[in-house]
């Protein structure tokens, strides 16, 4: 085969072994998505697998054990998303089982920021006389796990702010209804990523005027975390983030100390555990209001690669202007009300020459909305 050839086999199987990685979203963090695809000496697909749940097979694994004839790994080629772990995790390490593989070749999305593994999955399959190749679709694999590299090299969530407007900018009407700005569609497809992000977050006053469930109720898919910034510990227990069949995955952020300083007496502790069975974080009060740097960088600590916030003005805005929001989903109804509540106000911009203009910007239609997709 001409290098030429195999230049372009490689970016045709990597980009497959990526669609396959995608069936593990919602799944897998914190880890990452993982797809992997085999292919024999004479270029037939052999075998292939993705990282299904956290705590199970790795795609390497899973592909590796669906080739049918053992004997067809002779002189293989291996295409992974991203870099064989090399270290003992919830599983052994893929490096060293692909390493002990009569393969030839594995091509490698990207390498993994993970401080346990970068590199040394690709020095160990070097080492063992396989030829390894790095990079092949590397900005596609990183897109893919922004999640993962953001936990990685931050330690704390990525965070996805969505925001549903009119035309004119408003999220609420002046007697603060919301329902529904957008139509069928785009809420649909909001469920779809509450599947996929580990939490969905509201402040106060989302939770107290909507009450909110925050659950995957249109598509198929796993039910996320649930984050409320509370910070005095007054909202309502009534309410169905606190009340509902999914209580437990209520996570509740104060910086009232009240809230937690039970837990020493394991009676108490008792008690409130069966009054409320969710988790509560206490963090900072600052100017007021929780520290939402600190609330990050706990829910981080908890494994929480990824939030999706669903706030309102307030939350929306002070996260802008904290500099915590990574990427905006902006939906805009073709509606317009003149009065209510704008979706953001105060973020701390007062000149043209620090207006924050937005990366890698994109625009699809939703049913009759518009989706504006930024990062920032």
């Amino acid at each position: 085969m001409s290098q030429t050839n195999q230049h372009t086999d490689d970016k045709k199987w990597m980009a497959e072994a990526l669609e396959l990685a995608k069936k593990g979203k919602g799944m897998v963090a914190p880890n990452p998505l993982v797809g992997c695809v085999i292919i024999s000496a004479d270029g037939t697909k052999i075998g292939e697998g993705y990282h299904r749940k956290f705590g199970e097979a790795h795609a390497e694994v899973n592909a590796v054990n669906s080739v049918k004839d053992r004997k067809d790994l002779k002189g293989a080629t291996v295409y992974v998303t991203l870099e064989p772990c090399s270290h003992h995790g919830k599983t052994p390490p893929c490096a060293t089982m692909l390493g002990n593989l009569p393969i030839q070749r594995v091509v490698v999305g990207m390498r993994d920021p993970n401080p346990n593994v970068n590199g040394k999955g690709i020095l160990h399959l070097r080492n063992k006389g396989i030829e390894v190749e790095v990079g092949v679709l590397n900005d596609k694999a990183e897109k893919l796990n922004e999640f993962f590299i953001h936990h990685q090299t931050f330690g704390r969530p990525f965070i996805t702010l969505k925001i549903a407007q009119t035309v004119d900018g408003y999220l609420a009407a002046a007697d603060g209804e919301s329902q529904w700005i957008t139509g069928k569609q785009s809420r649909k497809m909001v469920h779809k990523w509450r599947s996929e992000y580990d939490g969905v977050m509201v402040g106060r006053t989302t939770a107290i005027t909507d009450n909110p469930s925050l659950t995957v109720r249109h598509v198929s898919g796993r039910q996320p975390k649930r984050i409320v910034i509370d910070g005095p510990y007054e909202l309502p227990k009534e309410l169905n983030l606190f009340s509902d069949k999914f209580e437990e995955k209520t996570i509740i952020i104060t910086w009232n100390k009240e809230a937690s300083a039970t837990d020493a007496d394991p009676m108490l502790k008792l008690m409130k555990q069966n009054y409320f069975r969710g988790h509560i974080l206490q963090v900072s009060k600052v100017e007021g209001h929780a520290d939402l740097r600190q609330a990050f960088k706990m829910l981080g600590e908890k494994g929480i690669t990824s939030i999706l916030v669903e706030g309102g003005q307030q939350l929306s805005s002070a996260l802008l202007r904290e500099g915590l929001v990574d990427k905006i989903e902006l939906f805009i109804a073709p509606k317009l009300l003149g009065a209510g509540t704008r979706s953001l106000i105060g973020i701390g911009i007062n000149k043209m020459r620090d207006i924050v203009d937005l990366k890698d910007v994109t625009w699809s239609k939703v049913g009759d909305d518009m989706l504006l997709t930024g990062y920032i």
